[in-house]
């Protein structure tokens, strides 16, 4: 059974109409399967924080639903339920803080280099991207939740910078490497991203099935990053 059929199984049962009930029920009902707990308590925390993202910059329009459904990859029969999880976000009144700590948490003691919450982040600028503008509270959302997930300052440059949200995009920012660096270093940095972002270990640190297209958005940043300071370095 799919994740979204589990998900809208969760709905159904749930009590009440707030997302934070839909949560409760979850891990009152899973608690016996924690990798399905952290699969499904992903993909919710993922749709609130998602439509509170949406949210930021005072519009949700259809363009923001669709990029969102082109990360999950929601099957057509599941479009209708994950709607009505995406309204139920929208409509509760708990703060996106909330959800971006509970997400945190499920990393434990490892937040600060837990690689899952740089996946969600990724997803969260996919949506800030969609309408072809990010506003600045979008900006300050996505910093606000970079704080919560204790990612810092510099690793949350590089992410904007692979998202090329600030410009084209700054290729050494991209890969985390410095400008004088020899490239042989270089290379061995990019071809650690490469192996430490394919789709598969995403799926092995618990992020489900439907999610891993960000890796290969992901993963598209990162080779073209290479491809720009090899150039660059053939021409000097």
């Amino acid at each position: 059974m799919s994740i979204w059929a589990r998900i809208s199984e969760f709905l159904a049962n749930a009590p009440g109409s707030a997302l934070s009930s839909l949560i409760e029920a979850i891990r009152t009902l899973i608690e016996g399967d924690p990798e399905l707990r952290r699969r499904v308590a992903f993909s919710i925390a993922m749709i609130a924080l998602s439509a509170k993202m949406a949210k930021a910059d005072g519009v949700v329009t259809q363009n923001e639903f669709r990029a969102f459904q082109q990360i999950f990859h929601i099957p057509r029969e599941e479009t209708r339920n994950v709607a009505r999880l995406f309204d139920l976000a929208k409509q509760d009144v708990a703060g996106f803080e909330l959800y971006a700590e509970r997400m945190a948490q499920l990393c434990g003691s490892g937040r600060p280099n837990c690689a899952m919450l740089e996946d969600i982040l990724d997803g969260l600028f996919h949506i800030a991207k969609a309408d072809g503008f990010v506003h600045e509270r979008e900006i300050a959302f996505l910093k606000r939740v970079a704080d919560i997930f204790e990612i810092d300052e510099d690793h949350f440059e590089t992410i904007l910078s692979r998202h090329a949200i600030t410009g084209e995009g700054d290729p050494y920012r991209v890969l985390g490497v410095e400008r004088d660096m020899p490239f042989s270093e270089i290379r061995a940095r990019y071809r650690r991203m490469v192996s430490d972002n394919h789709p598969d270990r995403l799926i092995a640190r618990g992020v489900p099935e439907e999610f891993v297209s960000i890796a290969n958005s992901r993963l598209a940043a990162i080779n073209g990053a290479y491809e720009a300071i090899e150039r660059s370095m053939q021409r000097a």
